[in-house]
């Protein structure tokens, strides 16, 4: 039920998958649930601007069933972010949502 989904302006210059795959171990560290509810999600090359600016910069959503911690992951998020990207920290924008349990779908069902 974790997911990060990423908007980037720039092209994201590494193995794309392999990107992925990292956030995907990183949420799932981050929050404490199984990697196997996990989603990711990048959209490279959005039309953006940051501060009147169109310099490289993201968007990053995080929705979950409860275990966010914002400080922590914000800054664990946007370092990995900039080593993989080259997107400076203080260009990253993150979006935080600890969904109810009821409202998220999956498998016909939903969490709670």
């Amino acid at each position: 039920m974790p997911l990060i989904s990423i908007k980037a302006s720039t092209e994201v210059e590494v193995d794309s998958s392999e990107f992925l795959k990292k956030l995907s171990r990183q949420l799932a560290d981050l929050t404490g649930k199984p990697e196997s509810y996990v989603m990711t999600i990048l959209e490279p090359n959005k039309e953006m601007t940051f501060g009147g600016s169109s310099e490289p910069c993201c968007y990053i959503e995080i929705k979950s069933i409860g275990s966010i911690s914002p400080k922590v992951f914000s800054k664990e998020l946007c370092q990995l972010i900039y080593q993989e990207t080259n997107i400076p920290m203080n260009r990253i924008y993150i979006h935080f949502e600890d969904v109810i349990a009821s409202n998220w779908g999956f498998n016909s069902s939903t969490f709670g």
